[in-house]
């Protein structure tokens, strides 16, 4: 750990009141120390037999109401969400020793949200949306293939309209906690928890 690291100041009396404030700081300062991706997060989900599963996906959005993401809706993650409408995020920086950890409700986000996002996606991946069920079984990778050009030829490189089963969903956060990485394993924890009246009640968590 650098010198800057071991001096730094992480405290519970010097963050933004409202995590999502705090987060675009991270996010701010991620992306000067040219943190590869830093919107990548893991996103734990479990069904209704209670078997979790996790994945990488990647942060589209955030504000005040949520962090949202799109995936196909048949997928596991999709088919959880749909018996077990709850989740958490991870995002972690390793040269920067940050971790933020988010737990919430989730709910899927507006069509109309989903078709605008759809939209301005690259070509490619719009035509890969159609190719197959998410997580489905498939024979070869000459099946993906043949399937993509198919419906290339289809849409003939215009318009390609958004699938029913591909959307996305907003993770509304009860609790973010901010982790920051210090010496001798005393790591500074910064968690928001959603009290009274939505109200964010601030507390420093032990290491």
């Amino acid at each position: 750990m650098s010198e800057e690291e071991q001096t730094l100041v992480f405290d519970e009396s010097g963050v933004e009141r409202d995590p999502i404030r705090q987060l675009a700081h991270w996010f701010e300062a991620a992306r000067g120390a040219g943190i590869d991706t830093p919107e990548a997060m893991v996103l734990a989900t479990a069904g209704a037999d209670g078997y979790p599963s996790a994945r990488y996906v990647l942060l589209k959005d955030y504000d005040e109401q949520g962090f949202v993401f799109f995936t196909h809706t048949g997928s596991v993650k999709g088919r959880h969400l749909a018996e077990n409408p709850r989740a958490a995020l991870v995002f972690y920086w390793a040269t920067m020793h940050r971790q933020i950890r988010v737990e919430g409700n989730v709910e899927p986000v507006s069509a109309g949200e989903a078709d605008d996002y759809f939209a301005s996606r690259p070509y490619g991946s719009r035509i890969s949306a159609w190719v197959a069920p998410q997580s489905s079984v498939v024979r070869d990778r000459e099946f993906l293939e043949r399937r993509f050009a198919e419906f290339d030829r289809k849409f003939e490189g215009g318009v390609v309209p958004r699938p029913e089963t591909w959307s996305g969903y907003r993770v509304r956060p009860e609790t973010v906690e901010f982790w920051q990485g210090r010496d001798n394993r005393l790591h500074d924890r910064i968690r928001y928890r959603r009290g009274p009246e939505g109200m964010w009640i601030i507390e420093r968590l032990a290491p």
